[in-house]
């Protein structure tokens, strides 16, 4: 566990409203907020930033840890959010201070509610439009069943903006109190931007001589009728398309992995994960370092970007994104987290997420879909519309696409 001076999970006695002050403690642009189901961190100011360069990410992040300890810091960590493009700035920050509690899920109070949206007025642009999108899932499903790839990751974004000023630390209790098991984060990517979400999937952690990955594929929405969410559920189990896009993911997280790791457990079959808007096939990775001085981010650079979120052939893939998505991704797809000088982490797959432009009252939420062979314009717009319903319920808007 990450310690030092400010720098400490707190002990269990502590439990009953630890996490949640830290999440009540939030400022936009002043603070830097993750919550995992392991720890909840709260940072503040900044003391140094990793540069952006030609080198690794990860060498880069480790010369600028190592520094900190060399400037007597005693516990740096490094925070903050990693594009889809890796070859693109980060925004990753030693921070000033860093206080840590237990999970949220562990503190009773996170069951209480957080207030209602306060009422406003919402303009909602989508990009592209439905009906452009499912044209470009088509032509994506045309060029598979040609055999030019077997997957990609399509995309499409709403841009909500707001008659009245963005409330960040209402939508943040929101976002966090609907799915305290998951992963929650709010974190500064630029002036005036903040990078807000509740991301079911972990990319890969490391705490001493563990390593995790939790890829997510396959999914369908939830429902809010007990007996239809439990037949979704099981359909979703049974699926040859999700099942097949799951193995696709699954398969290219063992390769990357293969070649860090002394042993490797992948099960045979997924599970399921569910969330308050969808449920999805999951499967937890573990695996032995084969060398201990190996980062968690390192790992999951090596991981990044996994099928899950781009596609297979990854470079095929790519391309394909770039031609037929009409926007820059940013840190949609890409990665949030933290890591210690130790080599310990957690990075999590930006998904569930918007961008916030407070001075512009504008949210961009971003919403993706895996598409295969048997995939149709019609079920893809359907699962990215329901995966759009985690912000649209935080911000109290409503989306009525009427198959546009």
């Amino acid at each position: 566990m990450p310690g030092g001076v400010g720098q400490r999970i707190e002990r269990p006695e502590d439990t009953v409203g630890a996490a949640t002050s830290l999440l009540d403690a939030y400022e936009p642009a002043r603070a830097r907020f993750f919550a995992s189901p392991t720890r909840t961190l709260l940072a503040h100011g900044t003391r140094a930033e990793v540069p952006h360069g030609g080198t690794p990410l990860a060498r880069r992040v480790t010369e600028t840890l190592d520094a900190e300890l060399l400037a007597g810091n005693p516990a740096p960590i490094v925070v903050g959010a990693v594009p889809f493009d890796q070859s693109a700035p980060a925004s990753l920050a030693v921070p000033q201070a860093v206080r840590w509690a237990p999970a949220l899920s562990e503190d009773p109070l996170i069951a209480l509610p957080a207030a209602a949206p306060a009422a406003a007025d919402w303009d909602i642009r989508p990009i592209p439009e439905p009906g452009v999108y499912g044209a470009a899932v088509a032509e994506a499903v045309r060029r598979m069943r040609r055999g030019d790839f077997s997957k990609v990751v399509l995309a499409r974004t709403l841009e909500l903006r707001s008659s009245r000023e963005l409330d960040l630390p209402a939508l943040l209790q929101r976002l966090a109190r609907r799915d305290p098991a998951g992963y929650t984060f709010a974190l500064p990517t630029g002036p005036g931007r903040t990078l807000l979400g509740a991301s079911p999937e972990l990319l890969v952690s490391r705490r001493g001589g563990v390593l995790i990955a939790n890829p997510l594929a396959g999914s369908t929405p939830r429902s809010a009728d007990l007996a239809e969410d439990v037949r979704r559920a099981a359909a979703l189990l049974e699926s040859e398309k999700d099942l097949h896009e799951h193995a696709v993911v699954v398969d290219a997280v063992r390769a990357a992995l293969a070649p860090y790791c002394r042993t490797l457990d992948v099960p045979a079959r997924p599970t399921l994960v569910r969330t308050a808007a969808m449920w999805h096939l999951s499967t937890t990775v573990i695996g032995e370092p084969a060398d201990p001085a190996v980062s968690a981010l390192e790992l999951a650079c090596a991981l990044h970007p996994t099928p899950a979120v781009c596609g297979t052939p990854t470079t095929t893939a790519r391309d394909v994104i770039q031609e037929l998505e009409p926007f820059d991704r940013g840190n949609f797809t890409g990665m949030v987290g933290w890591g210690d000088a130790s080599g310990d982490g957690e990075w999590v797959v930006t998904i569930r997420c918007a961008e916030a432009r407070a001075e512009e009252r504008t949210l961009r939420l971003y919403a993706g879909a895996g598409v295969v062979a048997q995939s149709t314009p019609e079920a893809e717009t359907a699962e990215t519309g329901a995966k759009f319903r985690t912000f649209l319920d935080a911000v109290g808007a409503d989306l009525q696409e009427n198959g546009r």
